[in-house]
């Protein structure tokens, strides 16, 4: 049953609570936030909580409650949905354990979830196991602990599903204003991105931060990324399993490079989801889209009166999509009238101290290097120890600053090296005049290349729905690379000219009449290098005939195939199949390369020859496909027509299909082509 929409649940005017301690602090946490609406607890044997009136049931209450906090024991917790659900409540948070996490603990685990989730019928659920949720633009709370955040007028909404997370995350001195905090628990009924969906729909909020340990539901994130592009609002998300890329399948070299981690990479980018890969970057990428928005180029400038600051700057940006763009001829003259003649012109730019403490002058110089048209204006400022030091010059940059980004109409920030030399008050002072105070150089630069990358897929036309094709059932079955091969030609991509053979003496023959020189390949093997199954460039019969006898205790059949001259690059193509998002596909460096470089992409399906394109010049192979130094030369045009070509075969094939594996594909020279030189076709019967 599809539940109800969130507005009753998140924007309560009525709230009740159930249980005990965990229920008297959550009517506190209102109490504190000034929460202006009515709490009704409900207790058995209390009178009154905190001045209120006790209820008995859920059926002595006024009326049904916009929102509940059900803090008791697991079994009392279903009952209660149950009973909150027949009044019209309008949806309740299950802070109760014991539920599907802990089945290995508690056999009845998970078929008590299902029983809550049927209880709840269509009203809104969130968890169990879950902590609840703080809304700090209404002072609501659903929160039976302390927590950091104090009411906003507007702000980012950040959603988990780690309760701990979400409190550490509440107590960030950054000043970040924090308009929603929600925990999701086990999301036995409401996800992740069904409460960032809701809380999208508010006016008050900016942008949405995700912290994921799981998809769940792939079609929600979709619908969430859609919503976010429609309104404007960026989504963020801190997926946490990196480690799991290291783990390597045991078929194919495709499955190795296309783990979860970098599934989920391919897929945030395909959505518009900026990601990020620790709680500080979170903070520090949302508080700039809260101010400043997604970037509209990857262009930044610095200006710092250290060239310390300004190498480190220079240094953090390696490896990420910022370009610190050269100072504009026009840009010249008023930056050295500013800053005098010993001052080195650059971006990054030391500004030294000839200008320090001065307001015009520094106001002069912060406006001609706003007006080189970057997307964003650091200047990096670290302020003193308020206990033992005098702030006033500081405060008197922080205003040419502000001064200068009025001016030239520019997006600018203050950077503190340091998160502990930006005090919190300052923060919110900045924030206030639409100056987007940063902590940390490689954070900003990190929130930076997040903000201009959402800003560059918004500019693109909408994906396509993510390919929703589920496997069916049947045993799984590897052809052989024969057939694999006759696959993928039927399809449109290149293969070598080849024929099968069952003997030593047949394979010679058929080598003769192919023409040498030849490749010899045993049948029936999957990792036929290791396995000594296959002979490269054979010039005549009797070289053909050693090599099959040689395989021929290991060999079921041969392969012959006439030897491809020498290409410019080997990729490998190939797809497999996530358990979330279904089958990818991966093109990379291949051959040799294809653990040594870890040079790959992930495409997710279907895919057009545009994002093709977009994603295959990322790779550090595009070197050697264009001519590197004077080498022999193809395009990237051929190689994403076959890549288009592998794709439309997988999408085609993709409920029977597991794996899709073609090692190498050779990029030939002078714009001949490519040919798929090896393949593993697994799939279903």
């Amino acid at each position: 049953m599809t539940p109800r929409p969130l507005d009753r649940l998140i924007r309560p005017r009525t709230i009740a609570v159930f249980g005990g301690r965990e229920a008297r602090r959550v009517i506190e946490q209102c109490d504190l936030m000034g929460f202006a609406g009515d709490i009704w607890p409900v207790h058995p044997t209390l009178e009154s909580v905190l001045g209120r009136r006790c209820y008995r049931s859920v059926e002595e209450l006024p009326d049904g409650p916009d929102a509940a906090f059900v803090g008791v024991n697991r079994m009392l917790t279903v009952e209660i949905v149950r009973a909150l659900s027949a009044r019209g409540g309008g949806g309740a948070v299950c802070y109760a354990s014991g539920f599907s996490e802990a089945v290995s603990e508690l056999a009845d685990g998970a078929e008590l979830q299902q029983a809550l989730v049927e209880a709840a019928r269509d009203m809104p659920i969130v968890g169990p196991n879950c902590y609840g949720m703080i809304n700090g633009l209404d002072g609501a709370l659903l929160w039976p602990d302390q927590h950091g955040i104090v009411r906003s007028e507007r702000g980012v909404a950040i959603l988990t599903q780690s309760s701990n997370i979400a409190i550490n995350l509440s107590m960030q001195r950054r000043g970040l204003p924090i308009s929603y905090l929600m925990t999701a628990g086990n999301q036995a009924q409401i996800g992740l991105s069904d409460l960032a969906h809701a809380v999208l729909d508010d006016p008050r909020v900016t942008a949405v931060g995700l912290h994921i340990e799981g998809f769940g539901n792939i079609r929600a994130l979709e619908a969430l990324a859609a919503r976010a592009r429609e309104l404007k609002k960026p989504v963020v998300a801190l997926k946490v399993g990196k480690s799991e890329q290291a783990q390597r399948a045991a078929i194919s070299h495709t499955a190795s490079l296309a783990g979860s981690d970098a599934v989920a990479d391919a897929v945030f980018h395909r959505l518009g989801i900026g990601r990020v890969t620790t709680l500080p970057e979170l903070i520090e990428t949302l508080k700039l889209l809260h101010v400043a928005g997604p970037l509209e180029s990857d262009a930044i400038s610095s200006m710092s009166c250290s060239g310390g600051e300004a190498s480190l700057m220079a240094d953090a940006a390696v490896g990420r999509n910022v370009e610190f763009r050269a100072l504009k001829p026009g840009q010249l003259p008023a930056l050295r009238a500013s800053l005098g003649e010993m001052v080195t012109l650059s971006n990054p730019l030391d500004y030294h101290t000839f200008v320090w403490g001065d307001l015009s002058r520094q106001t002069d110089a912060f406006t001609a290097m706003f007006e080189g048209g970057y997307a964003l204006n650091l200047v990096v400022l670290d302020f003193p120890r308020e206990d033992r030091c005098d702030g006033s010059d500081w405060m008197t940059t922080v205003s040419a600053v502000a001064a200068a980004a009025k001016r030239s109409g520019a997006r600018a920030g203050v950077l503190a090296t340091l998160p502990e030399n930006l005090p919190e008050p300052i923060a919110k002072q900045l924030i206030e005049t639409g100056i987007v105070p940063l902590c940390g150089i490689s954070e900003a630069l990190a929130a930076a290349d997040v903000a201009s990358g959402i800003a560059r897929v918004w500019k693109k036309p909408r994906p396509l729905p993510l390919l929703d094709q589920p496997a069916d059932a049947g045993e799984i079955e590897t052809l052989s690379e024969a057939a694999a091969k006759a696959e993928l030609a039927a399809a449109g991509l290149t293969v070598p000219l080849g024929r099968t053979a069952a003997t030593a003496n047949e394979a010679a023959e058929t080598a003769q009449q192919i023409g040498f020189p030849v490749a010899l390949k045993a049948l029936g093997i999957e990792h036929k290098s290791e396995a000594g199954a296959v002979k490269l460039n054979l010039w005549d019969k009797n070289a053909v005939k050693d090599a099959a006898e040689g395989m021929a205790p290991i060999a079921r059949g041969y392969l012959v195939e006439r030897m491809i001259e020498r290409p410019v690059a080997e990729l490998i193509v190939g797809a497999v199949r996530d358990p979330v998002v279904g089958l990818t596909l991966t093109v990379g460096a291949g051959g040799i390369l294809v653990e040594l470089l870890e040079d790959s992409v992930v495409l997710p399906l279907p895919v057009t020859k545009a994002e093709v394109l977009d994603r295959i010049s990322r790779l550090k192979v595009r070197k050697l496909i264009e001519g590197y130094r004077g080498s022999a030369a193809s395009s990237l045009e051929i190689v994403a027509d076959a890549v288009v070509s592998a794709a439309e075969y997988v999408v085609k094939n993709a409920a029977l299909l597991e794996e899709l594996d073609i090692n190498p594909l050779m990029v030939l020279g002078e714009s001949r082509g490519v040919v798929a030189a090896d393949a593993l076709i697994r799939r279903r019967r």
